[in-house]
């Protein structure tokens, strides 16, 4: 929520300094018709116009296309959890998946020694740490891989 206002006060600068700019552009093209004609108009329009559009296009992928990437990876993740996954929610309970019901969209969790279940909904999943862990390992698998591949070569200086 905080980046979204951000983004709505930022954006607004921008317009406020690119009408500014172009307030001042127009009455320099003006001036500029009634020496040179048609064509420095439609030019000093362009440059004018340029900017602002560079400066959103640079907004969008600054700013929204990766928020909307993690939104998708995070949705992602919690339609693909397991029974047995564990998990922690958006409040910071740590539990493990005993039943997912697809038809409500909703996990029944236990935590805790005393297994205390709870039910709650998937879109309340911040992470799935079995998850986590499992791409750890195959990425520490994989870099062992490469270190063998690479130190199984004789050294240079025999």
């Amino acid at each position: 929520m905080k980046k979204m206002v951000t983004v709505i006060g930022s954006l607004s600068a921008m317009l406020s300094i690119c009408s500014m700019g172009m307030l001042t552009a127009f009455a320099e093209d003006a001036a500029a018709a009634s020496d040179t004609g048609a064509g420095a108009t439609a030019g000093a329009l362009f440059s004018t116009l340029g900017l602002p559009i560079l400066l959103l296009v640079l907004l969008y992928f600054i700013m929204v296309r990766p928020q909307q990437k993690q939104e998708k990876e995070k949705q992602q993740m919690q339609h693909n959890l397991q029974i047995g996954d564990e998990v922690v929610t958006i409040g910071g309970i740590v539990g493990i998946v005993l039943r997912i019901e697809e038809a409500t969209e909703t996990v029944i969790l236990e935590t805790g020694s005393d297994r205390l279940k709870i039910r709650m909904k998937q879109n309340a999943i911040a992470e799935n740490i079995t998850a986590q862990e499992q791409a750890e390992a195959e990425k520490a698998e994989k870099q062992k891989k490469r270190m063998g591949a690479i130190n199984t070569g004789k050294p240079k200086d025999e």
